[in-house]
C-alpha cells in the first residue's frame, strides 16, 4: 500500500482534529501541545477516543472522535503515563543496580577479578557471543568518560587494558548486563535468584522484560496500554500460589510487569515507597483506564498486592 499522507502544519493539524474529527479543544491551547509534543506521539493517546473502537463502533476506519471527547482528557492521560514512566525508571534503576553489584560480586569471587577476560569463565556463552561481547565491552571502556573509568586509566591504564568485574559491569548498557548474567555459570545464577527466592529461567525472563520496558520508558515511549513484547514467566502455582491465587497475575499486561518489581523491590529494596507512589497514581485513573493495563477486578485480592494496598489506605486515613 502507498503512504499517502501529507506534511501538515500546526494550524492544519489543530483544524483536522477540531473540525473535521469532532474534538473539543481551545485551538490555540491545542497548537501549543502539538508544537510541544507532536500529532503523532499524542496520536496514541486518543486512538481510545475514536469511534472506530466504541464498543458500538460500525465503521473500522471511522477516525472522528467519541462525541464529548475532550483534548483535555487526552492530554491528562498523556501526562499520567510520563508520570507512570518515571515511577517504572525509579523501580528498574534499583533493580538494574542490584543486579549489577551481585553480578559483580559473584563473579569476582569465582573467577576473579578480571575473569570476564578469558571466555572459560563464562561458559554459557554460545558461539560468537563471547568475542562480540568483549568487544562491546571494549567499546564501552574505551568512550566512557565516567570520573571513576577515567581514574582508573589513569592511575592504572600503563598496566590494564581493561577494568575490574566491579568497574565494567557499572558501564555496560542493561541488555550487556543481561548478556554477561546469562553466560555466566549456572552456579553464579543460581547464587543471585535464589537471594530474590526465584528461579534461574524465571529471572532470566524477567531481566529481558525490564531491559524492554526501560528502554520503552527511556526513549519516551507509551507505556499505558501497550503490550510490552516480551513474556516474562508468571512462577508456577506449585511453589508459588501468591501468583494465582485468589488473582492470577498474567504476564501480558502492565500488572504483571508493575507485580514483577513490587516483588523484587520487596527483596532489593524492602523500605521503599515506591508502591505508595504507584498507588496514589493509580487513584487518578478511571476503571476503564486501570482495565487497560491489566487492573481489572480483584487485583486488590492477590497476596501479592493486598497488604501493600491496606498500608496504602491506612496511611491516607491518618493523613
Amino acid at each position: 500500500m502507498k503512504f499517502e499522507k501529507v506534511w501538515l502544519s500546526y494550524d492544519q493539524q489543530a483544524d483536522l482534529l477540531i473540525d473535521e474529527r469532532g474534538l473539543i479543544a481551545d485551538r490555540d491551547d491545542l497548537i501549543r501541545h502539538l508544537q510541544e509534543v507532536g500529532y503523532y506521539r499524542l496520536s496514541g493517546y486518543w486512538y481510545i477516543f475514536k469511534k472506530c473502537n466504541a464498543p458500538d463502533a460500525k465503521d473500522p476506519d471511522d477516525e472522528r472522535f467519541v462525541k464529548g471527547t475532550t483534548f483535555e482528557k487526552i492530554w491528562n492521560l498523556y501526562t499520567f503515563d510520563r508520570q507512570l514512566r518515571l515511577i517504572v525508571l525509579d523501580a528498574i534503576e534499583r533493580v538494574e543496580v542490584y543486579f549489577r553489584t551481585q553480578l559483580a560480586y559473584e563473579l569476582a569471587k569465582e573467577t576473579g577479578i578480571f575473569g570476564y577476560l578469558n571466555s572459560k569463565n563464562l561458559p554459557h556463552f554460545k558461539n560468537d557471543a563471547y568475542d562480540d561481547f568483549i568487544e562491546h565491552c571494549k567499546k564501552e571502556y574505551k568512550r566512557s568518560r565516567e570520573p571513576f573509568v577515567l581514574h582508573f586509566k589513569k592511575k592504572y591504564g600503563d598496566t590494564e587494558s581493561m577494568p575490574p568485574y566491579w568497574v565494567m559491569v557499572n558501564i555496560m548498557d542493561f541488555g550487556t548486563m543481561l548478556r554477561l548474567y546469562k553466560g555466566s555459570s549456572i552456579e553464579v545464577r543460581n547464587r543471585i535468584a535464589n537471594e530474590v527466592g526465584i528461579s534461574v529461567r524465571v529471572l532470566e525472563s524477567w531481566l529481558v522484560t525490564l531491559n524492554t520496558v526501560r528502554n520503552i520508558c527511556a526513549h519516551h515511549g507509551r507505556l499505558w496500554n501497550r503490550g510490552i513484547g516480551t513474556r516474562p514467566i508468571i512462577p508456577t502455582v506449585k511453589k508459588y500460589p501468591e501468583w494465582h491465587e485468589p488473582f492470577a497475575i498474567r504476564y501480558d499486561n502492565l500488572l504483571g510487569t508493575l507485580t514483577i518489581l513490587s516483588f523484587l523491590l520487596e527483596k532489593v529494596a524492602p523500605d521503599t515507597s515506591w508502591r505508595n507512589k504507584l498507588l496514589d497514581l493509580l487513584e487518578t485513573r478511571s476503571t476503564d483506564e486501570l482495565n487497560r493495563m491489566g487492573f481489572i477486578e480483584g487485583w486488590k485480592e492477590s497476596p501479592l498486592w493486598k497488604s501493600w494496598v491496606e498500608k496504602h489506605n491506612s496511611i491516607k486515613e491518618v493523613s
